[in-house]
């Protein structure tokens, strides 16, 4: 079938782009070896820094990659303030400090099963005891504000209403085939999870010293995004507790209740259509913030900051004329305002909203810049990357918070000795008035003057974001003489809502451009090789290079890793029910929509040897997606393969092994289509 797209033209090579001026990330200096994938093995990550509330000592998540179980494992450390006496505390991670500094909570394996919470006591002793023993582990916990109590939010089962039938009965010592799950839900199954029918989230407490969980909330819902009022009396939670809750028309709402910690009693406190969630009290208890914005057919739209009174009333933004995601709050010791993290303009930020004047932006610069948490003093702690340095943890002040002291180096000793390619950041002019941010990464050795073939890859979501910060995947990449280019087309969060809702009812498609005339900016350099030209991306990436190479030819080879390619068959398949939303109307309506937007349909017009990389359990863009268009290529006798992950949900790569074979196994379908290692050997 030919293409269905008139307003998107087949694009070839002459799609040009006028590029602005770069900024360059400078290159650490020469050194005695290049990136390999051994050095992935040692790599190491810190996340989740938590100051003690006197500010004297920090607690953090170490990540490593255990080799012999091919798993990721993590453990709690603990330094001073001044990154000093760094030393092991136990495995497991998720830590919070009690309110007086005495213990902390955190969650690690434990009995019977799963995850549970422990307490350790932060004294010379450092005893350390489970709080919970549950059949389905528990998660969010937090301490009341005494430190007397927990809570959390665990999952109960239940049982679907059309459930059982009475069997005959049956031979004793017979073995029978377990009955069948019964499925009632709109949304029955998740990715990672499984099949989820048969439970709901629920509020729960539990005394710190640990003993019997008590549950608090009920009913066929589900509950989040727990916080406990500052005098302990009341647990604020999102939900959307309507018997109609599951219907397609309700599908973006959610509201914020209270929850009384002592008798259960449950008060509602928003009532507006769109959703609102997030619930953070003031330290006063006088004022909750959270997000919200109303309800709307768009793809995508940036939330708002409100905060209203504790009994729900008086709400009002305080965030208008703010247009970028908003991170997890922090309410300012005075109650003057809230902190808060931001992914915008292909970095990341500390933004502060003020009660009274708005937001404004506190740190710049090139690099990722995540608060963790502060001690009443002002004191903060949080994690910092950038495009060379993977990232570590650093101190700062809240009142200076550019004046950064570094705390921890944790990948020094790997990649010390190694070089990097540079990383160069690119603006560039597409289509329809957009300016496209976009990032290259070049081999260590690279010379201007000799000609290197191109990766192109593009991020997932579609409402996601790429950002200039350490990228090992690409790094590897060009240690082994690629180019590497990713961009942020429309439809990428942290440039505005316009930005983001560009694709909206024309996904995939609109942002095909923006990627194609970063490929032409790439050319205009002069230092890429025309006839080794590659692309890959996984999920949403998935999706736009399955729809890319039917319809211009100019790739060599191309990877489609877990794409979805039709959407008629996806939306009865996939747990992303939430996309039949995106069209204008249901495929049974009216399929034109539908079969425009899925390149399944475009297939005909293929003649790019393209690979597939999709995880066998994968349900978010399930394995019969890949199938599909891998056996039409077949079909059509285009050179075609489809490697299926063993151990791997939606993605190629939470195993460790598993992110070393699809570094591999891309490189080696390239090699095995370009003609670069020729060229390379003359």
């Amino acid at each position: 079938m030919k293409r269905l797209f008139p307003h998107l033209p087949r694009l070839q090579h002459g799609l040009m782009a006028a590029a602005a001026a770069a900024t360059i990330a400078a290159a650490p200096a020469s050194a005695q070896e290049p990136l390999s994938l051994d050095h992935y093995m040692d790599m190491e990550t810190v996340s989740n820094p938590r100051i003690s509330p006197d500010g004297s000592r920090v607690i953090y998540t170490l990540g490593r990659i255990d080799e012999v179980n091919d798993r990721r494992e993590s453990s709690l450390w603990m330094m001073n303030i001044d990154g000093s006496r760094k030393r092991h505390l136990v495995d497991g991670g998720g830590a919070a400090w009690s309110p007086d500094g005495t213990r902390i909570l955190y969650t690690a394996p434990g009995e019977p099963q799963g995850s549970q919470i422990f307490v350790r006591w932060m004294d010379a002793e450092g005893a350390t005891s489970p709080v919970t023993r549950l059949e389905n582990g528990p998660s969010n916990p937090r301490w009341s504000p005494d430190g007397n109590w927990i809570a959390f939010t665990g999952r109960v089962p239940d049982r679907a209403d059309f459930a059982g039938v009475d069997l005959p009965s049956r031979p004793d010592g017979s073995t029978w085939t377990p009955a069948p799950k019964v499925v009632e839900r709109a949304a029955y199954k998740r990715d990672r999870a499984g099949y989820v029918d048969t439970g709901w989230t629920h509020v729960f407490v539990v005394p710190a010293e640990g003993g019997t969980p008590r549950q608090l909330t009920d009913g066929n819902w589900n509950h989040s995004s727990i916080r406990w009022s500052p005098d302990g009396s009341e647990i604020y939670f999102t939900s959307y507790r309507e018997e109609d809750w599951d219907r397609p028309e309700h599908w973006q709402e959610s509201e914020i209740y209270a929850v009384d910690a002592a008798t259960g009693d449950i008060r509602q406190l928003t009532h507006r259509r769109g959703p609102d969630g997030g619930p953070v009290p003031s330290p006063d208890g006088s004022l909750i913030a959270y997000t919200g914005i109303d309800a709307h057919r768009d793809t995508y739209r940036n939330v708002k900051i409100h905060v209203m009174n504790r009994d729900g009333s008086g709400s009002r933004v305080i965030s208008e004329g703010y247009d970028r995601q908003v991170g997890p709050m922090t309410w300012a010791p005075d109650g003057g305002g809230l902190y808060f993290n931001v992914n915008r303009d292909g970095y990341a930020q500390l933004h502060f909203v003020s009660l009274e004047r708005g937001v404004s932006q506190l740190t710049s610069g090139k690099h990722m810049f995540s608060m963790s948490s502060f001690a009443d003093d002002g004191t903060a702690v949080g994690v910092i990357s950038d495009a060379h340095e993977p990232g570590d943890i650093f101190r700062f002040n809240l009142t200076h918070p550019e004046a950064t002291v570094r705390l921890t180096e944790v990948n020094e000793d790997v990649l010390g000795h190694v070089g990097l390619g540079e990383v160069e950041e690119v603006w560039y002019d597409s289509s329809d008035g957009f300016r496209v941010q976009g990032w290259i990464v070049k081999p260590p050795d690279f010379d201007p003057e000799r000609t290197y073939p191109l990766m192109l890859v593009i991020h997932g979501g579609p409402h996601g974001m790429y950002n200039g910060s350490f990228n090992f995947a690409f790094q590897e990449h060009a240690s082994n003489g690629y180019v590497v280019l990713y961009t942020n087309p429309r439809g990428s969060t942290g440039y505005g809502t316009e930005f983001a809702n560009a694709i909206n009812h024309d996904y995939p498609g609109a942002d095909v451009p923006d990627l194609m005339n970063g490929v032409d900016e790439m050319l205009e350099r002069g230092y890429v090789d025309e006839d080794n030209l590659f692309v890959y991306g996984c999920s949403g990436g998935g999706i736009l290079t399955s729809y890319i190479v039917g319809n211009t030819d100019r790739f060599r080879a191309a990877s489609a890793n877990c794409p979805i390619v039709n959407w008629i068959s996806a939306m009865g398949t996939s747990d992303a029910t939430g996309y039949m939303r995106t069209f204008e109307k249901p495929f049974w309506e009216d399929p034109a929509e539908w079969i425009d937007r899925s390149s399944i349909f475009y297939v005909g017009n293929v003649t790019t040897p393209t690979m597939f990389l999709t995880g066998e359990m994968d349900l978010r863009t399930p394995m019969a997606q890949t199938e599909e268009f891998y056996q039409a290529l077949h079909y059509i006798g285009v050179p075609t393969v489809m490697v299926r992950f063993q151990g791997e949900w939606h993605g190629t790569s939470s195993r460790p092994s598993n992110f070393l074979r699809t570094q591999l196994y891309l490189r080696k379908w390239f090699e095995k289509w370009g003609t670069h290692k020729e060229k390379m050997a003359t």
